[in-house]
C-alpha cells in the first residue's frame, strides 16, 4: 500500500476535525481541505480499500488504527516543524502552520528523531496546542473555555488559539491575544463584540474569533 501526500493530507484532516470536536462525514472533509465533494468520495473510497479509516452510520468517518497511525505521524511532525520554525529560526508565531503544512511531508524519521532530540517531546506548539487530539471537552476537563465564555471584569490568561486560520493569527498577533498573553474581560456588547484589555490597551474582538481562543483563569 502507497502512502501518497493526500491520503496523507484526508487521515491528518479527519484527526484534526476531530480535535475541534465535528462529526467527520464527507462533506466535513471537503470543507476542511477545500476540494470537491467528487474528489472526497474518490479518496474515501481508496482510504476504505485501504482500511484506513471506516464509515458507518449516516456516512459518519473513524479512522482506523493504521489510519489513525498515520494521522498521528503527521500530526506530530507538523509540531515539530512549527517548533523548530520559532524556536531555532526565531519565525513569527502566527506564521508557522503554512510552513509546516508545506514540510511535513519531507520530513525523514531520522529529520524527526533529530527535531525531538533537539526539541524535546511533549510540549505545546506555537499555538498552544497539543500533539494528537485533543477535543473541546478534553480541554474543558482540563479547566480551559473559549474567550466569549469568559464573563465581563474576568481576567483570563490565553492558552491557545485556533491555528488554521492565517488570516485570524494575524489579526490576534495585531491585538496582542496570543499564546501567554493576559487578557482583561470589560465587557460584552450588543454588536456580538467583546471589549479586551490587553497590555494596557482597549480593543475589541468579535465573538466568533474570540470562540477559536482557549483561556484558563488568570
Amino acid at each position: 500500500m502507497k502512502i501518497t501526500i493526500s491520503k496523507e493530507n484526508y487521515l491528518k484532516a479527519i484527526a484534526e476535525a476531530e480535535s475541534e470536536g465535528e462529526t467527520v462525514k464527507a462533506a466535513t472533509l471537503s470543507r476542511w481541505l477545500n476540494v470537491t465533494a467528487p474528489a472526497v468520495t474518490m479518496a474515501i473510497k481508496r482510504l476504505k480499500r485501504d482500511v484506513l479509516i471506516r464509515v458507518g452510520e449516516e456516512g459518519h468517518i473513524t479512522l482506523t488504527p493504521a489510519g489513525r497511525e498515520i494521522a498521528n505521524r503527521i500530526l506530530n511532525r507538523h509540531h515539530l516543524i512549527e517548533r523548530m520554525l520559532t524556536e531555532i529560526f526565531g519565525m513569527e508565531w502566527y506564521k508557522v502552520h503554512e510552513e509546516a503544512e508545506q514540510l511535513e511531508h519531507a520530513v525523514s524519521g531520522d529529520f524527526e528523531r533529530r527535531l525531538v532530540e533537539k526539541l524535546g517531546a511533549g510540549e505545546a506548539c506555537p499555538h498552544g496546542n497539543r500533539v494528537g487530539v485533543d477535543t473541546p471537552a478534553d480541554r474543558r476537563r482540563r479547566g480551559l473555555k473559549t474567550l466569549d465564555e469568559s464573563t465581563a471584569s474576568e481576567a483570563v490568561a490565553v492558552t491557545s488559539v485556533y491555528e488554521r486560520d492565517g488570516k485570524l493569527l494575524e489579526y490576534l498577533e495585531g491585538l496582542g491575544v496570543r499564546p501567554g498573553s493576559q487578557v482583561n474581560v470589560e465587557s460584552h456588547n450588543a454588536d456580538d463584540t467583546l471589549t479586551l484589555r490587553v497590555g494596557g490597551q482597549r480593543v475589541q474582538l468579535g465573538r466568533s474569533a474570540a470562540q477559536k481562543v482557549w483561556v484558563k483563569a488568570a
